[in-house]
């Protein structure tokens, strides 16, 4: 659950992905994503948030503090990722520096069009 938003929050983003180890699906808080260099379909999540002050504990959340404490980044595919949330006062927007995406629309039946 995301933290309610107040005057000094600064942004961060709430990604929802299957994990590839557990097959669940996990929602984990990072003040940073951006482009991987480890390929096309990977993005870069870092500066994990974890919510240490609550008073009931939430063994999910303990179970991806703990696994994720010593974690400098992830490496997440694309294709794992079920949805980004960008939260708090500051939103910028999430824009990526090598965003390479092309789309090539193909007719949906085996004619061809031709340009007028």
């Amino acid at each position: 659950m995301p933290i309610p938003n107040n005057n000094n929050q600064p942004c961060y983003y709430v990604v929802s992905y299957r994990d590839p180890q557990t097959n669940k699906i996990l929602s984990l808080k990072a003040k940073t994503i951006r482009d991987s260099n480890v390929g096309l379909s990977f993005i870069f999540l870092s500066d994990f948030i974890f919510d240490t002050d609550s008073l009931v504990i939430n063994p999910v959340a303990e179970e991806l503090k703990n696994r994720f404490s010593n974690t400098k980044g992830l490496h997440l595919s694309i294709y794992n990722i079920i949805s980004i949330e960008e939260t708090g006062v500051e939103n910028k927007g999430l824009k990526f520096e090598q965003d390479r995406l092309k789309v090539l629309i193909l007719p949906s039946d085996n004619t061809t069009t031709t340009p007028h």
